[in-house]
């Protein structure tokens, strides 16, 4: 997500100097201050993601992060602007993007409970890899509960928005347009997809700007850990 290698090996990554340099150092973090501390950058990142994310706009108005018609609907997309559809269009992509920030509200949760779970190991795994390292630690552990705790809150928040109506109504009215090849009118599961990958989007950020701005470690653990990640 950040455009990282995930070969980065130890030494290597500004965090993973760590380490290398804190644990020189007499009276050195020990490892389970060092995963602590990780922990901690996780909160903080997941805290300010989720906020971000949850916001009125905050998938709307983030233009890395925007939920637009299906790849696959483009072209619908396209031509109903073409027939002066653009209202309709507009209507649904600021539902779809409402039922997205509906359900970030419900995320926190379950990233603390991965938080919670993380080993030592996982720590010293995550100083180790690539400087997206610890979202990727988050993706891999909370992806299906994300995804199933995600999925009815999308739905309904579509329903209620009528965004599931505007998005049908609208590919039937393009599925009429002659010689045009028809597109499926359900888009549950991708708004549920694209909601996740926006708010693991927003972590990732919030990771990079830990290890790398000092002013974004909000707490003494924050500051002691990372204190060495940048030289």
């Amino acid at each position: 997500m950040t455009g990282c290698s995930s070969q980065a090996q130890f030494g290597k990554t500004k965090l993973g100097k760590i380490l290398g340099q804190v644990q020189e150092q007499s009276g050195a973090l020990s490892e389970n201050e060092i995963a602590n501390g990780l922990k901690e950058a996780l909160k903080v990142g997941i805290g300010n993601g989720s906020a971000e994310a949850s916001r009125t706009d905050g998938y709307l108005k983030n233009e890395y992060i925007k939920i637009l018609f299906p790849p696959d609907a483009q072209k619908v997309e396209n031509t109903l602007r073409q027939i002066g559809l653009g209202d309709e269009v507009d209507r649904f992509v600021l539902s779809l993007n409402r039922a997205a920030e509906d359900a970030a509200k419900k995320s926190k949760p379950i990233f603390i409970k991965a938080i919670t779970s993380m080993t030592i190991n996982d720590a010293v795994g995550i100083l180790r890899g690539p400087d997206d390292a610890a979202t990727n630690y988050l993706k891999r552990t909370t992806n299906e509960e994300l995804y199933d705790t995600f999925f009815p809150v999308v739905d309904s928040t579509l329903n209620l928005n009528q965004a599931t109506r505007y998005y049908a109504d609208l590919v039937n009215t393009y599925n009429k347009i002659p010689f045009v090849q028809k597109v499926n009118p359900d888009l549950k599961q991708y708004a549920t997809q694209k909601a996740m990958d926006g708010l693991y989007f927003l972590i990732a950020q919030e990771e990079k700007k830990i290890r790398e701005d000092p002013a974004a470690r909000v707490t003494d653990i924050l500051k002691r850990v990372f204190a060495r990640a940048g030289q």
